[in-house]
């Protein structure tokens, strides 16, 4: 069989039981019917169960989000506002 991209012949090769068919020039992998399938139930069966959630991760959590609206207020931690300075008479004349 020829590679559709380039036309060099494919190579067969054998993974974890399954036959794939690849272009050693443009490195493209193509596979039959059913190939596919077989792949995706190999990869969930190998895959390693889904590990548990740190048992202080929600403490965490917690803690930072106490943190972040404790410190996230502006007005809290605002520079106090000076009094408005009187107008002098100079600025009656330039208006």
């Amino acid at each position: 069989m020829q590679c559709p991209t380039d036309g060099t012949v494919l190579v067969m090769s054998e993974r974890s039981g399954i036959e794939i068919d690849y272009c050693p020039t443009c490195r493209g992998v193509w596979l039959d019917r059913g190939e596919l399938d077989k792949i995706i139930e190999r990869s969930e069966q190998s895959a390693p169960a889904a590990a548990r959630p740190d048992p202080y991760e929600q403490e965490r959590d917690q803690r930072r989000a106490d943190h972040d609206r404790r410190y996230s207020q502006p007005e809290r931690y605002a520079a106090p506002q000076r009094p408005k300075r009187k107008e002098s008479w100079l600025s009656d004349l330039f208006d």
